[in-house]
């Protein structure tokens, strides 16, 4: 058994490395700017080159030498000015596609100071002559260059007697270690236990889900542990007693259940049973009283679906040989149902069981909102709409975990309820 546990675990490494390189491309790769997504528009580009530099998102994203900065964001002046028509010594032409800074200017093109220690390079297509970040720029034709400075030094465009036309420019920072990167920056970040910072609720991602997980699995755990027994109770009911008015009955409810909206549920319990009789608080978190009507609205809610699931079970196993030949032997009812049947109906069951047990971290969304328990769920839910995004990358890294750990939970148990299946 150690043996195996060990190996499995072995295996559960590229399924690690794969679900941090997933979340890493998830969050880092898709979305198009993740400081304007957390901080919204009304921001400037200094507030969002610190969102960059705090996560690490101002580096390259595996590897590489140069890396942007929002003190001058890229354009191409083939899609228009820019920036640039806010200088009245600075000419657009729609024509040539070109910015013509004219002769004696001086023009900062960068949206704030460069750090004065970081070493800088722009890269320009220019004709003309002047000078830019201190040096000399001067050609009749075309003439495509790179000039390194450091950001304590002068970074304006100078004109003196000629104009100088500009085709194309960008600014990169020069990263010293080419494998200083985003990713390197979050492998390291998650190895020291660090899941970075809460933008809406300014504190660390890791003591707001210490803080939540407790009252989300006040919540979720009796829902689970109470749905489990009831619907494995009801389902082997329904198998001893198929055919029968009391498993058709079970059946009509079980649909029933599963054809109501989660939301009526919520709604019809806070108005009927907590509004209306008095018998539950309808919002808060202060005492076990508070959590009774959400966990009876959870634990109904799924009766259906698992009741259908469940008795499905059952009764596959109710036509095999062995509850023929337990029932030719003389076996009572009951005795084949709960030693028998509920035995070897068990590796379903428990792949259905485990496999939801990653989830119970996570909290219930709409419970946790509608009844104001300040759990993972609400925390989730919050962090959505806010844009909160460190927080659900955590969420989303953490379930995935333990879904992995889950799976190999699921192997264990299946050779502890079942002695056919080899643990190898």
């Amino acid at each position: 058994m150690l043996k195996y546990i060990l190996k499995r675990t072995l295996q559960m490494v590229p399924t690690v490395v794969g679900v941090v390189l997933l979340t890493f491309v998830l969050f880092n790769i898709v979305p198009n700017d993740l400081a304007a997504i957390a901080l919204g528009k009304n921001v400037t580009l200094e507030m969002l080159e610190d969102f960059d530099a705090q996560r690490g998102l101002n580096k390259p994203l595996f590897f590489g030498t140069k890396a942007k900065t929002r003190a001058y964001v890229d354009q191409r002046f083939s899609e228009g000015a820019g920036r640039w028509r806010n200088w009245s010594n600075a000419v657009y032409s729609a024509e040539t596609k070109t910015v013509v800074i004219q002769s004696g200017s001086e023009i900062n093109p960068l949206a704030f100071d460069l750090d004065d220690d970081r070493s800088f390079e722009w890269k320009i297509t220019f004709r003309g002559n002047g000078f830019l970040a201190g040096q000399e720029l001067d050609s009749e034709a075309w003439k495509s260059t790179s000039i390194r400075f450091l950001g304590a030094d002068k970074q304006s465009f100078q004109t003196l007697g000629e104009n100088l036309e500009i085709k194309a420019l960008r600014l990169r920072r020069i990263q010293n270690n080419p494998f200083d990167s985003q990713l390197m920056f979050y492998i390291r970040q998650l190895a020291r236990g660090d899941l970075g910072d809460s933008e809406f609720f300014k504190q660390p991602v890791a003591k707001l889900l210490v803080d939540g997980v407790l009252p989300s699995l006040s919540l979720t755990v009796p829902i689970f542990f109470i749905g489990v027994v009831v619907s494995v109770s009801l389902s082997l009911i329904c198998a001893f007693f198929r055919n029968q008015f009391i498993d058709r009955f079970l059946v009509v409810i079980a649909v029933a259940l599963m054809s109501i909206n989660y939301l009526i549920y919520i709604v019809a319990g806070q108005y009927l049973l907590a509004y209306k009789q008095g018998w539950f608080p309808v919002w808060g978190y202060e005492s076990a009283k508070y959590l009774a009507l959400p966990v009876l609205i959870g634990v109904v809610s799924g009766l259906g679906s698992n009741i259908r699931f469940y008795r499905t079970i059952m009764l596959d196993e109710m036509y095999k040989d062995y509850v023929r030949t337990a029932f030719a032997k003389g076996v009572s009812k009951p005795r084949v149902l709960f030693v028998h049947v509920l035995k070897n109906a068990m590796i379903p069951i428990i792949t259905n069981v485990v496999i939801a047990i990653p989830f119970l971290y996570t909290g219930s969304l709409l419970l946790e909102n509608f009844f104001g328990i300040p759990g993972l769920g609400y925390l989730g839910i919050n962090a959505i709409l806010s844009s909160d995004i460190d927080v659900v990358r955590a969420l989303v890294l953490i379930g995935a975990l333990l879904f992995v750990v889950a799976n190999l939970i699921t192997d264990i148990c299946y050779a502890a309820a079942d002695p056919r299946v080899k643990l190898k």
